[in-house]
């Protein structure tokens, strides 16, 4: 029951990703910061400690300016967090050093 439970929420963060990628360049600022702290928060409270972590590089990225089309490299990565099985630290700075090679840092 409790694994039926996870893919519920792993589903509906999937979906919410899925529709900011599918609004790029159609989304506010505004509505954007918004959907990406429900996932953060959502991530949290399931310990879904890479997908939260990256929600949160996101949402300080896009406090900073926004990142144009680079959002969707947060997405896609994103994306992969909420299938990994694996909640570590060490998991989650692999997530944010996959990031750091994408944005080139």
């Amino acid at each position: 029951m409790k694994h039926d439970a996870m893919l519920i929420v792993r589903s509906g963060l999937i979906r919410r990703i899925d529709a900011i990628a599918a609004q790029q360049g159609r989304i506010s600022l505004i509505k954007l910061c918004e959907e990406v702290d429900i996932i953060r928060h959502d991530a949290h409270a399931h310990g879904l400690l890479p997908l939260e972590r990256l929600a949160s590089m996101l949402a300080s990225a896009l406090a900073l300016g926004g990142l144009g089309p680079l959002i969707l490299s947060y997405l896609d990565l994103m994306r992969d967090a909420v299938s990994c099985e694996d909640a570590s630290p060490e998991t989650s700075t692999a997530y944010l050093a996959a990031l750091s090679l994408r944005m080139g840092y």
